[in-house]
């Protein structure tokens, strides 16, 4: 039989017989005679420094400053009128408060660049509201800048700068599903103004759903030190690539406790990717409504873990019943990443490009099958026919459209509801004053199922001398009777 080569520390080998038996007498044998191992003297100015300095040297002057402008109204008295207490008795028009002015509010943030020709990216809540952008590179030279996009669902924003012809310092995107719990990572940005600043860390999770400043939620988060002003700044590899734009932190004081949250460079991507090209930024359509897995649902399923999305209900021709999808079915992973929430799942399907397939594995009945999911835009059928009620009738002033899938996906709704939803409400309207909110969905007048619009107004035209309304907020069903 082969021998078993085994290669020990300071690079020892010993070759030994595959017999048990021999492997202990050897063992034995040897035990009197080899001294203890004793740590190697460094030999090189190497092995002494452990430092991150040549990555740094790669990423940091790709890592900008981004300073924004706006104006705010600011009552001209004192500040002392903007305190609660006032405003609990008074509201806004507190009559000692002065006349509002306008005040320049400055705010300071954080960019990447991305691409040589000045592609910028950094969070939307960075220049949200913002008159005038300016970008300061690493080498402290300014550039005004514009949007090219910004999406408050992912909390990202692409710049553009003017760099006259001149290749700026890059930071080329890194694979963030190549991430693993404990790589480690450095934070690259100016937090609280100080100028900029790296911090170094470890990945601590992956797919964050449950951080509650984005729509598109799977964040990594980090214990690398992030403090404000380090919003847009990069998570980098230590490859030198970009694997995570920092966005927000969890603190109790305004500062860093170890628990800081980056959007995954696969998502960043995809949005440069949109704003360059000018593609209009839209996310794949569902199709269907589901929910987590949970323990006590995995349990009576009898799956091993609590993991996946179960389906629940499926829009017809839709792109989960052309996969094949049922209601009962669940979702396990997309394209071989786990999925453990429909956040993580929407996440997955928000980073491809529409026209593509994914492939899903799925649980039907304890037996895993592949599915090819393709994504499509949300369609806008039926048509949204946005009607402003008028007249003599309880719901005069309320704008109201038929619910579709891009609808649904523009007004960021959860779920695949369906009908006719309230858009608006006039200030003072009939419609207000029995308490109509946008967002409501009109579900029964009178006794008739409400489909269409044109179910509202053929009702409203009739003029009936009494309305009970049906109206789903939420999860909750509220009835109002007029007469």
């Amino acid at each position: 039989m082969p021998a078993l080569k085994l290669t020990g520390m300071h690079g020892t080998t010993l070759r030994h017989c595959t017999c048990a038996a021999a492997l202990v007498g050897l063992a034995l044998a040897l035990m009197p005679c080899v001294a203890p191992a004793q740590p190697a003297i460094p030999d090189s100015r190497e092995q002494i420094t452990l430092s991150f300095a040549p990555v740094v040297r790669r990423a940091a002057p790709a890592v900008v400053n981004i300073y924004t402008k706006k104006k705010i109204q600011q009552r001209a008295f004192s500040p002392l009128f903007d305190d609660p207490f006032f405003k609990r008795f008074f509201g806004d028009d507190f009559p000692f408060g002065g006349a509002p002015r306008e005040r320049v509010q400055n705010s300071l943030g954080s960019g990447v660049v991305v691409r040589p020709d000045g592609v910028v990216v950094t969070n939307n809540h960075v220049i949200e509201g913002a008159e005038e952008i300016t970008v300061i590179l690493s080498d402290r030279r300014e550039f005004e800048a514009e949007i090219v996009l910004a999406d408050s669902q992912t909390d990202l924003a692409v710049l553009r700068i003017d760099p006259e012809g001149e290749n700026l310092p890059a930071l080329a995107f890194g694979d963030s599903d190549r991430l693993a719990v404990g790589d480690l990572v450095l934070a690259i940005g100016n937090p609280f103004g100080v100028g900029q600043t790296v911090t170094s860390g470890i990945v601590s999770a992956l797919a964050r759903t449950r951080v509650g400043v984005a729509d598109y939620r799977s964040f990594i988060q980090t214990d690398a030190a992030i403090n404000p002003g380090n919003s847009g700044g990069a998570l980098v590899s230590m490859d030198g690539r970009l694997v995570g734009i920092n966005t927000a932190i969890f603190s109790r004081n305004g500062g860093s406790l170890g628990i800081g949250f980056a959007v995954p460079s696969n998502m960043v991507r995809a949005i440069v990717d949109s704003a360059i090209e000018g593609r209009p930024l839209v996310r794949p359509w569902l199709g269907f409504d589901g929910r987590a897995v949970t323990a006590d649902l995995a349990d009576a399923m009898g799956m091993r873990r609590p993991i996946g999305v179960i389906v629940e209900d499926v829009y017809e021709d839709g792109p989960a019943e052309e996969a094949g999808l049922r209601p009962g079915d669940i979702i396990v992973s997309v394209a071989g990443q786990d999925v453990e929430d429909m956040q993580a799942l929407r996440f997955r399907l928000a980073t491809r490009r529409i026209g593509e397939s994914i492939e899903m594995a799925v649980l039907r009945k304890k037996t895993e099958q592949r599915v090819q999911f393709k994504l499509i835009a949300p369609p806008e059928d039926p048509p949204r026919n946005e009607v402003l009620l008028e007249g003599s009738q309880p719901l005069a002033g309320a704008r109201i459209a038929n619910l579709s899938p891009a609808l649904v996906d523009e007004l960021k709704l959860t779920g695949q509801p369906r009908g006719v939803i309230v858009i608006g409400v006039v200030r003072r309207s009939q419609a207000a004053r029995i308490g109509l909110r946008p967002g409501d969905i009109l579900v029964e007048i009178n006794g008739v199922d409400i489909q269409r619009v044109r179910d509202v107004t053929k009702i409203a035209s009739s003029l009936p001398d009494s309305w009970r309304i049906a109206v789903r907020r939420g999860d909750r069903l509220l009835k109002v009777e007029v007469r």
